[in-house]
């Protein structure tokens, strides 16, 4: 997990943030263990900005992806993943570890299913 995380660290460094200041970078371990990272990109029309950890979890489906083990997300304070990133998360992997880590190499561990309880998912669309 050290590769995930120190990636997730390192893609924070790309982040565009002109309008937050808040850098945020992820990486998700591919089930062939490939990792892939994203960083948050704003948008002067703030609905328009997308997450880091959607654009790693989306670069890897892009990519040909489809089966994941794990995410890392790398904040300055440790700052947890919003909502929807909460629900893309579940939808396209499930219930994986999580690791949330600050700029300090303060590391937390959750899950998906601990960070969004009685998940909406396809088996409600049935």
């Amino acid at each position: 997990m050290k590769k995930l995380i120190a990636r997730a660290h390192e893609m924070r460094k790309r982040a565009h943030a002109p309008y937050s200041n808040y850098a945020v970078g992820a990486a998700v371990l591919t089930s062939d263990g490939e990792i892939i990272g994203g960083c948050n990109i704003e948008s002067s029309s703030y609905g328009l900005t997308c997450c880091a950890e959607r654009v790693a979890l989306f670069r890897a489906i892009a990519e040909g992806h489809s089966s994941f083990k794990a995410l890392a997300v790398a904040t300055e304070n440790g700052g947890s993943l919003c909502g929807a990133c909460r629900q893309v998360v579940w939808d396209l992997c499930g219930d994986i570890p999580i690791f949330i880590t600050d700029n300090k190499g303060k590391i937390e561990k959750a899950s998906s299913a601990k960070l969004l309880p009685e998940a909406f998912d396809q088996n409600k669309l049935k």
